[in-house]
């Protein structure tokens, strides 16, 4: 028994000892001002995957090699950690310096393309900010107006579309938002309108456009039935229109006969309001009628006559 534990603790013991020789001899080329022995290490280790120390090399040599003919490949492989190891915001700020500063090395367009790539791993989730989003179109596109011709524009062309989707969800969601908060405060529906047409504009060939139309005619039909009954036969008339231009350029649409229900309940909203502002206005009349009458009573009433000697 006790030969078996002195046997484990030997065993404990040469492997501890050899992990601690392995980390001495990582820290004692870390420490190294032999900068080729350093650079042959960082290389090793990128070979092996082990990114999280040769970035640690890569890091420190950079500052080194700053002016040197080596530079080149340096740069090109500390980017490339930095990629590896998912830190995309440096790694895109190495890659777009690397072709900045190298634009005829034959590592440039990869550069230049990994760099872009980077923004379209961080372009966010659509209900988020899309900052970087858009930032992504951009450099991809820049990418595609630099290198026409390569393989990657296709990738390239191919992120680009998935982003714009996203901008075009982001639009459509904030503009339906208003829609759904028109209950609280119904110029909201209004606002829905109006952000609907802009999303349209600033995306042509929007996915949901079919969708949009439709909820702009809902939001309109909304704003006009929860409105006082004197405006009520404008925006009646105006949610006719955008349910005819619906039918129109969707004639084969499943949502048609949602739009045919909001045309007719629009008309059917004119009819009502101009019976209630009629009814008002009678009212009007005979209240007013009632008040002369009164006033014309309270004048006999109040008349002194002479009293009869």
């Amino acid at each position: 028994m006790f030969k078996i534990k002195h046997v484990l603790l030997l065993s404990f013991t040469i492997i501890a000892l050899t992990i601690a020789g392995c980390k001495s001899q990582f820290e004692k080329i870390r420490l190294s001002n032999d900068v080729a022995k350093k650079y042959q290490e960082a290389m090793k280790l990128y070979n092996k995957k082990n990114y999280s120390k040769a970035i640690i090399l890569f890091e420190d040599l950079s500052q080194k090699y700053r002016g040197r003919a080596e530079a080149e490949d340096l740069n090109y492989y500390y980017a490339l950690t930095l990629y590896k190891l998912k830190d995309y915001t440096t790694a895109r700020y190495q890659f777009k310096s690397f072709a900045d500063t190298y634009p005829t090395s034959k590592y440039a367009e990869e550069c230049r393309y990994l760099g872009a790539y980077c923004y379209y791993l961080e372009s966010p989730k659509s209900s988020l900010d899309q900052t970087n989003t858009k930032a992504a179109i951009d450099a991809l596109q820049l990418f595609i107006n630099f290198y026409p011709k390569s393989e990657r524009v296709a990738d390239a062309s191919k992120y680009i579309a998935a982003l714009r989707l996203k901008l075009e969800t982001k639009a459509f969601d904030n503009a339906k938002l208003y829609y759904d908060l028109g209950g609280f405060e119904v110029s909201n529906y209004k606002s829905a309108v109006i952000a609907l047409k802009n999303a349209q504009i600033d995306f042509p060939d929007i996915k949901y456009a079919e969708e949009m139309d439709l909820l702009i005619v809902r939001s309109q039909y909304n704003y006009a039935k929860n409105s006082i009954e004197i405006r009520q036969e404008d925006r009646y008339n105006e949610a006719i229109t955008y349910a005819d231009e619906f039918m129109e350029s969707y004639p084969q649409s499943k949502m048609l006969d949602q739009a045919k229900a909001l045309k007719a309940d629009s008309e059917s909203g004119i009819e009502h309001a101009k019976r209630m502002i009629a009814e008002f206005q009678k009212n009007q009349e005979k209240y007013k009628a009632m008040l002369a009458k009164e006033a014309k009573a309270d004048s006999t009433n109040t008349t002194i006559k002479t009293p009869i000697k």
